[in-house]
């Protein structure tokens, strides 16, 4: 009789076992929970927490040897009811040595997220502690199918040889009602409620005690309420710490544990963290909702590389399509949106597809936008039109209006911009610059654009509003190309008095005055500019500011028109080389707007920081230390006073240190050449040694100066020598290119000056194509142009 009750209890055993087997395989892959036949997932996020070593393979299942371990524990006495431990028991005090049969036990399994370190190996089995089946009870009873599932995994994580019951749903309810309560308040989420009930029911029984699961379930819901409130208030810090202290936390359980933690990392610029908790629920947890919004909230924190990795965890579907596409629209429209705030960032060429074929399908003026900028960024001026122009046509906004317009600003088209600005001129302070961006270039055409009354009316009202001094300098340049020089004085006038240091509007007004015979305001001007402007103060002859004029003599060094920038710079300023800037024959340049970019590219050398204070009053720069000296020089230079700057450097130069050295003979070379002494700059640069790039700047800066120089003493042939020179070294400016064609036009060298100014006016020179004019009136007088 007792052999075939334990032939029945060993049929029932293994029947049990393996449906619990196959439960729990199921489970785990459903939880993402590690299973003895691979590894378990690698612990993500919290760095102090490490994964114990996961076995590699259960033994094969023997149930003889099973039906042998079961008749050696029933033999003696029975087992305790409710307790389930196919697997392994607890010995208990009174059981009998260990049978030969005894089989070993599988090696733990490590959890994916937590687990407790594993117990030390003993010569015997190791004895399994008893599994707490109070909460699996009690989620029975309520049919809570939900927390019954996550309460198995739980178990099965802590308790790797636990096998669930085959019909949880059948577990008998507990027997302690005011357990049962416990477990309710538990339920219910009043944490404080159920601390009460807990301390209450030890005062009055001090025998009793809490299962330790009630405890451990209770701190770690507290801790999750902790977490959330901290995550709420945006008290990062605080998240990953609660997180690292309850590591029991970060399961696919609770994705929103791991969603909350993610966002912590990345606020913390722990953005690889962050990235990596993502990647975690892609990895392991299977529900699909939960892994379409983990994209959808990492795609709003990570850049658009860190979102490439983690879209390479996307899953086929069954249809064979992929497990995102229906958000790959607003990923591709986020991404889109990420190269235009980044103009280095490259998005792959399959989103920018989309994105069109989402702007021609559903006719968004928005994708359209998005396109538009992204190309405009880019500078293909070409494509970012078209794509404004198809946004502008579904909705005419001020973002489609400014973004054509600086695409035809680019174009060289801009009284359209102007046109199609005017209406949104004041919508917001981006618009307001373009429009009068759009304005300065307007009024730079060259020849002069035939503007109807109304439209120099407006524009003049909104430069005059907004005082804005590139296009009031244009205005004046305008007015003189019309031979109306009152009013291009007035102009000028008005743009000296919203920037007085504004050494082009200076210029047009001087060399206005001297065709207006106003000696007393050119000496004027001339005392106010003395040291500042050479071209002002050696001001001679004007004939070649006169439409038509035959030979002009070009002017030193004018500072092209810019943009205002609304945002003040952050680093030391640099200074552009004194003969490297523009050499116009007639002042005033054309102004080109890129989003994001400034108005005209100057060379620029880069210089250790210096003040811009403590230089205003006259001392004697012997008497500094040479570091401060130096820092003198620099802030000479930055107020415009080159002589003064030159003894600084000088002092500068006596410093035992090398690169103080280096930077004054820098310096001093750099005051010498804005002083228009370039022959001193070249001794100058030989007082300490240079490295190469500031040797090639020096050098063609000198070579430039010096070709002015020549020009403007009636050397031509001397000018192209120097000219040729520099080209050597440095590919020649369209300024320059002018200069060298009226070299050829004074030479009487026509042909050669014709090469010339047609290769410059090709560019939009408007002085090249005022050259072209002057060669046609020697060579052709009988021609009226």
């Amino acid at each position: 009789m007792k052999s075939s009750l334990v032939a029945v209890s060993a049929a029932v055993v293994v029947a049990t076992l393996v449906t619990g087997l196959k439960d729990r395989a199921a489970l785990q892959e459903k939880f993402g929970l590690g299973s003895a036949g691979k590894p378990a997932p690698e612990l993500m996020m919290i760095g102090r927490i490490k994964p114990t070593d996961t076995s590699t393979g259960n033994p094969e299942f023997d149930a003889q040897l099973v039906a042998d371990k079961i008749e050696a524990i029933t033999s003696p006495s029975p087992p305790a009811p409710g307790v389930r431990e196919p697997d392994a028991a607890a010995p208990e005090p009174a059981a009998p040595p260990a049978t030969p049969q005894t089989v070993a036990q599988p090696a733990p399994v490590t959890p994916p997220i937590v687990s407790a370190p594993p117990a030390p190996q003993q010569a015997a089995a190791p004895a399994q502690p008893a599994v707490d089946e109070s909460a699996l009870r009690y989620f029975a009873s309520r049919g809570d199918k939900v927390r019954l599932q996550a309460e198995i995994s739980r178990l099965q994580a802590l308790y790797p040889n636990w096998v669930p019951p085959a019909d949880p749903l059948a577990v008998p309810q507990n027997g302690d009602k005011k357990l049962e309560a416990m477990w309710q308040l538990y339920s219910d989420g009043r944490y404080a409620e159920l601390r009460k009930a807990v301390a209450d029911r030890q005062a009055a029984d001090a025998g009793w005690q809490p299962p330790a699961d009630l405890l451990d379930r209770l701190d770690v819901a507290e801790a999750r309420a902790r977490l959330v409130n901290a995550s709420d208030l945006k008290q990062y810090a605080t998240v990953v710490d609660i997180a690292a202290a309850t590591p029991s936390l970060l399961t696919c359980s609770e994705v929103d544990i791991l969603w909350r933690v993610a966002e912590a990392f990345i606020k913390t610029e722990r953005v690889q963290r962050g990235q990596d908790a993502y990647a975690y629920i892609l990895k392991n947890c299977t529900n699909p909702a939960e892994r379409q919004a983990t994209v959808e909230k990492a795609s709003t924190l990570l850049g658009y590389q860190p979102m490439q990795a983690l879209l390479t965890l996307e899953r086929p579907a069954a249809d064979g399509s992929k497990e995102f596409d229906a958000i790959r629209d607003n990923l591709t429209r986020r991404f889109m949106a990420e190269g235009n705030d980044d103009p280095k960032l490259v998005i792959a060429p399959d989103y920018i597809a989309r994105l069109e074929k989402l702007a021609e399908t559903e006719g968004l003026a928005s994708d359209a936008l998005l396109l538009g900028w992204y190309q405009l960024r880019r500078n293909n001026d070409a494509d970012a039109e078209k794509w404004f122009r198809a946004a502008r046509a579904k909705q005419d906004s001020a973002a489609s209006s400014q973004g054509l317009a600086l695409a035809l600003i680019a174009r060289k088209a801009p009284e359209e911009a102007e046109e199609v600005m005017f209406r949104w001129r004041a919508d917001s302070v981006d618009a307001t610059s373009t429009y009068l961006a759009a304005t300065a270039n307007l009024m730079a055409l060259q020849p002069p654009a035939d503007l109807a009354e109304d439209v120099l009316h407006r524009i003049a009202a909104e430069v005059i509003a907004r005082k804005y001094v590139p296009t009031a300098q244009q205005f004046g340049w305008y007015a003189r190309s019309l031979n109306q020089f009152q009013t291009a004085t007035r102009w000028f006038e008005t743009a000296l008095a919203w920037k007085p240091d504004d050494e082009p509007s200076a210029y047009g007004l001087v060399v206005t005055r001297e065709q207006l015979s106003d000696r007393k305001g050119v000496l004027d001007l001339q005392r106010a500019w003395a040291g500042r402007s050479s071209r002002i103060t050696n001001l001679e002859d004007t004939s070649s500011l006169i439409p038509n004029a035959v030979t002009p003599p070009p002017e030193k060094g004018t500072l092209a028109a810019r943009q205002p920038s609304a945002q003040p710079t952050q680093n030391p300023p640099t200074e552009p080389l004194p003969a490297e800037r523009r050499v116009i024959l007639q002042p005033g340049s054309q102004v080109v707007v890129r989003a994001a970019s400034p108005a005209m590219e100057t060379v620029t050398v880069p210089r250790g920081p210096r003040q811009t204070r403590g230089c205003s009053t006259t001392i004697d720069a012997g008497q500094l230390k040479p570091a401060e000296a130096l820092s003198r020089g620099w802030c000479l230079m930055d107020i415009n006073r080159p002589m003064e700057a030159i003894s600084a450097f000088e002092a500068a130069l006596q410093s035992p240190t090398r690169k103080v050295r280096e930077d004054a003979a820098y310096g001093q070379s750099l005051a010498y050449l804005r002083a228009g002494l370039s022959g001193n700059a070249a001794v100058a640069a030989t007082k300490a040694p240079q490295n190469r790039q500031r040797a090639a700047e020096l050098q063609v800066a000198i070579l430039a100066d010096r070709a002015l120089s020549a020009f403007d003493a009636g050397r031509y042939r001397e000018t192209l020598i120097y000219l040729d020179q520099r080209a050597q070294l440095q590919q020649e400016r369209i300024d320059l290119m002018v200069l060298r064609g009226y070299c050829y036009l004074n030479l009487k060298m026509y042909d050669d000056a014709t090469r010339i100014f047609e290769a410059a006016a090709a560019t939009g020179s408007r002085d090249a194509a005022r050259g072209l004019a002057d060669v046609r009136n020697v060579t052709h007088p009988d021609v009226n142009d």
